[in-house]
């Protein structure tokens, strides 16, 4: 019997198909099917466990996915795995963050400017967020998933966007920026309860892909209904998978 190669629960047989999918909503992780969903919801360093396939080939293109939802199984998670079934029919290599579970020092940028101050791209403040936001440059797209609260992403996107601030430096003398996320890939997923507010959510990540230099594209979900309704709408999802397919062609 095939069993989770973390936490042992079975994935298949009588005692998955009875108890544990049933009850407990366990499945097989989509990117790793010897993990369940919930072991590859834990986070290590803010990472799944099973996010960062091997490479196959050098080409391979590159996708971060910040989700910024509090919930494990919601519609922003929902939207997430299908876009990640699209993006692996390309064989992109995928890093999933969950901000919601990353450790962070400071409820924000804490506009000290040291990263202004140093020849590097990353922030000064050592935690979790500060790894993540190291890694960005590393990623050809860079994917932000997250609900809409109060015509507005989450507390939890906000924290890792405002920390993007050491990803950019600026001399106000010559009046020149220059950032290593020039020409690469900024994609906003957002989904809301009914059809409102979802154009001013989209709106400062436009704004900062155009002023960055980067590629723009968002998928834009409104009346996706109360947590996990989505999962019950194939249109909504096939949308998300083929944008998936479309940024790693």
């Amino acid at each position: 019997m095939k069993k989770c190669k973390i936490c042992g629960v079975p994935l298949e047989g009588f005692l998955y198909n009875k108890i544990a999918s049933k009850i407990f909503g366990i499945r097989p992780c989509d990117l790793d099917p010897d993990i369940c969903n919930k072991c590859a919801d834990k986070p290590v360093k803010g990472k799944c466990y099973c996010m960062t396939p091997k490479a196959i080939n050098g080409n391979q293109k590159k996708i971060m996915v910040i989700s910024g939802s509090p919930r494990k199984d919601g519609n922003t998670r929902a939207l997430i795995d299908e876009f990640l079934k699209g993006v692996r029919e390309n064989d992109a290599e995928v890093e999933v963050v969950h901000a919601a579970f990353l450790h962070s020092k400071t409820n924000g940028c804490l506009s000290c400017r040291s990263c202004q101050r140093s020849d590097k791209f990353e922030c000064a403040i050592d935690d979790d967020v500060a790894h993540v936001v190291k890694r960005m440059p590393d990623a050809d797209t860079i994917v932000f998933a997250t609900p809409l609260y109060f015509f507005s992403a989450s507390a939890q996107i906000k924290i890792v966007l405002d920390r993007m601030f050491s990803l950019y430096k600026w001399d106000n003398v010559n009046g020149t920026m220059v950032t290593p996320l020039k020409k690469k890939g900024l994609v906003v997923i957002a989904s809301a309860y009914e059809d409102v507010g979802l154009n001013a959510l989209e709106e400062p990540f436009r704004l900062t892909a155009a002023y960055t230099g980067m590629l723009f594209d968002s998928l834009l979900i409104p009346n996706a209904g109360v947590s996990g309704d989505i999962r019950k709408k194939p249109v909504f999802l096939r949308q998300a998978y083929d944008l998936g397919v479309k940024i790693t062609s």
